[in-house]
């Protein structure tokens, strides 16, 4: 049995911005892109940045788009592209949930406009078919969408989910609000497995899948297809999260699954926490993304682009 991993890091934006600023002979004379290409040739990391549009003006009025970011780079994401790849993820941070009610119309142009600018800048072949929307849950049309645009697999919500009644202190940060805009029939709740326990109640859209379903695929290679929409779902995470661990738990975590036997691992990030500006940054970031390739290069696992998940 092969034993394969996959690496993904959410919410990209920022290290576009740096590049496109700084300008750089090379994208990984960029401490974040530098810290990626380490672990790949040390440990044979690969990586897909899922990949906001623009900046959010939470963080202040001096927007960055993807449209900024030169083409001067392209002939290097070409070379490197058999590692580094790019996904769709949102067109910007906020607000939490973007896709939960979404029409068919914003995902397709949401899409089409990220992806055109990737092309444009990195060439073709370093976008990926595989997805995982910014905060998970995606409406039936949004589905639709990407289905259209050319998605292969898209990372559902798991478990038992059900209807909510009107009871908004049931969900904090004011989600609630996000749930009832353009409420659409198949939006719902559902119990977070998370450590970040001021989202374990959440929302959940269509790419949902159970319990059952979700533990027949397992530490495996596969996924659940959809039987009327003909996408597969595929839970791309279920390692550990990189931001949500310290060194020490990363570790324990990936030895339990090494003991299990795994046949797959996924593990995700975000990218904000490498950055010394954002509000809950972690300066150990690199080292945690390091030291977690190394785990699993040592234990035999290979990394692997969204091309092989299954």
């Amino acid at each position: 049995m092969e034993k394969i991993s996959y690496f993904f890091i959410d919410d990209v934006i920022w290290v576009f911005r740096d590049i496109a600023r700084k300008q750089p002979k090379s994208i990984f004379d960029n401490g974040f892109m530098k810290m990626l290409k380490k672990a790949h040739d040390d440990n044979g990391l690969t990586v897909q940045l899922n990949v906001f549009y623009r900046t959010d003006f939470f963080y202040g009025n001096d927007e960055f788009t993807l449209s900024e970011m030169p083409d001067t780079y392209r002939d290097e994401f070409q070379a490197n592209k058999s590692w580094l790849r790019m996904a769709f993820h949102a067109k910007q941070e906020f607000p939490d949930y973007p896709y939960i009610n979404a029409t068919y119309q914003d995902v397709k142009d949401n899409y089409e406009t990220i992806m055109g600018e990737v092309e444009r800048f990195a060439g073709p072949g370093c976008f990926s078919d595989a997805v995982v929307t910014h905060w998970g849950p995606i409406s039936k049309e949004g589905c639709r969408a990407l289905i259209d645009c050319g998605v292969r697999l898209l990372s559902p919500s798991v478990g038992e989910r059900w209807e909510f009644t009107g009871d908004e202190s049931v969900l904090p940060y004011g989600h609630a609000a996000r749930l009832k805009h353009n409420r659409q029939p198949e939006t719902m709740l559902y119990k977070r497995p998370t450590k970040d326990k001021r989202i374990v109640s959440s929302i959940c859209g269509y790419n949902h899948i159970s319990t059952e379903e979700f533990e027949a695929c397992l530490g495996k290679n596969c996924s659940v297809k959809d039987k009327e929409l003909n996408i597969r779902y595929k839970k791309l995470g279920g390692g550990p999260t990189i931001n949500l661990n310290s060194l020490e738990d990363i570790e324990s975590k990936l030895n339990d699954f090494f003991a299990e036997g795994r046949e797959y691992i996924g593990v995700g990030t975000h990218e904000q926490y490498y950055y010394e500006d954002y509000f809950v940054y972690q300066p150990d970031t690199a080292e945690k993304i390091y030291h977690m390739s190394k785990l699993l290069n040592e234990a035999g696992y290979r990394f692997v682009t969204a091309d092989e998940l299954k």
